[in-house]
């Protein structure tokens, strides 16, 4: 007989008043209630991703027990993205800790007004190393609450002016649940013994800084390997870095005026002439034709370069694992076996392996193993290389074992 399916209430409206605040006045009552109270406060954000080039706020949402859930539109407080037009805000929310679900996605959009964190509980974060199987925001509060929450509108371009009332119900209910899931999860990684893991993982977030811009983003373009001769790759990038002026001026996502697919076919078939270009059915995309011309100057750009990149990039570090099979057996073996290893280990914990230890830390071990391989000279690579100390402590005795089998077993 098949297990009765329970259907779970539905929470599609926020519990607690909600105050949409779109004035500098407005958001200076919104601080000013919040700083009457005490306690964590309760923070999400939304951006436009996949819809505009910037990765700004469009949304902030903020809450703290016993205030309204404030829905905070950055953009019409500040349409120039003024950092001192929030400085009262910032400067509130520095004072407690902050509730978010994935907070890692939220903070470099809040960094751009001057928002930073001192101290963090990441419900997403603590759900991956509590052990659940499903770490969506609905998902945890299914079974951490008992309710099903409304997520209808979690892929919408919250770039739209006037914001519809029903996104803003969503974007409400993203704070409304943070308290209760903060307690259940307190309680479940106290019960598990993953406390102090997951306070290190939080501080590591809370003090995360941004990564430098990858040098030649260029090359991420996709179908870029099949480009194979350096004429073909300085018009790919040629393409790129016009599409990314483009998109920038127009506040676009690079991708919705033309797909990479494009750029990489007309660096692999470059047009003769314009009206060539402009009758080529792989070159697709709502600004394809409309910026005919911007697309055929990169085109010309990229033929005539002199400065021509090459189709791959000298290795510098390690050599990408990938390649390790055919080129580096040693360190492969060495590889397959500590991955094994701790495979197993993070199994035991009920933990995502990438959670357990960051992947590239495990590579560079492998790469280049300490010397005298012990497992404190692992421990001190690890915590170097920028794991935290509750993972190093836990792994560098499963990648000593592994690496020793590893270095005893015939090739």
């Amino acid at each position: 007989m098949s297990e009765e399916i329970i259907e779970l209430p539905l929470l599609a409206k926020p519990r607690v008043e909600v105050v949409f605040v779109d004035t500098a006045e407005s958001l200076a009552d919104a601080v000013a209630t919040l700083a009457k109270l005490s306690g964590p406060f309760a923070l999400d954000a939304e951006r436009a991703s996949g819809f505009k080039y910037s990765q700004r706020a469009y949304l902030i949402q903020a809450y703290r027990l016993g205030s309204p859930i404030y829905l905070i539109d950055p953009i019409a407080i500040s349409p120039n993205h003024d950092v001192a037009a929030f400085a009262e805000l910032a400067n509130l929310l520095a004072t407690d800790e902050w509730i978010l679900h994935a907070a890692s996605q939220d903070i470099p959009c809040l960094r751009e007004l001057g928002i930073t964190p001192t101290k963090l509980f990441d419900t997403e974060l603590g759900s991956r190393i509590a052990g659940l199987a499903r770490v969506g925001l609905g998902a945890v509060t299914e079974q951490l609450m008992g309710v099903k929450l409304a997520k209808e509108h979690s892929a919408v371009d919250w770039s739209t002016r006037p914001l519809h009332d029903d996104w803003l119900t969503y974007a409400a209910l993203d704070v409304d649940v943070l308290f209760e899931l903060r307690e259940q999860m307190l309680a479940l990684l106290t019960e598990k013994n993953k406390l102090d893991w997951a306070a290190e993982e939080f501080a590591a977030v809370a003090n995360m800084q941004p990564k430098p811009p990858k040098i030649d983003r260029w090359r991420g373009l996709t179908g870029i390997h099949e480009v194979k001769d350096t004429r073909g790759m300085a018009i790919a990038r040629a393409l790129w870095t016009a599409r990314e002026a483009l998109a920038e001026k127009l506040d676009v996502a690079p991708g919705r005026l033309v797909p990479d697919t494009s750029f990489t076919h007309l660096a692999k078939n470059p047009p003769k002439t314009k009206p060539e270009l402009a009758s080529d059915k792989a070159f697709v995309g709502r600004a394809s034709r409309s910026y005919l011309d911007t697309w055929w100057e990169a085109l010309q750009v990229g033929l005539k370069d002199r400065d021509m990149p090459p189709v791959k990039l000298p290795i510098v570090g390690i050599p990408n694992h990938r390649i390790w099979p055919n080129k580096y057996p040693e360190a492969d073996a060495r590889l397959k076996a500590v991955r094994a290893a701790l495979t197993t280990q993070a199994e035991v914990l009920e933990l995502p392996i990438e959670n357990l230890i960051t992947p590239d830390y495990v590579r560079q071990i492998c790469w280049l193993p300490p010397e005298p391989l012990t497992t404190e000279e692992i421990e001190k690579a690890l915590v170097a290389a920028g794991a935290r100390n509750w993972q190093a402590t836990l792994t560098a005795p499963v990648i000593y074992g592994a690496l020793q089998k590893s270095t005893d077993e015939p090739q």
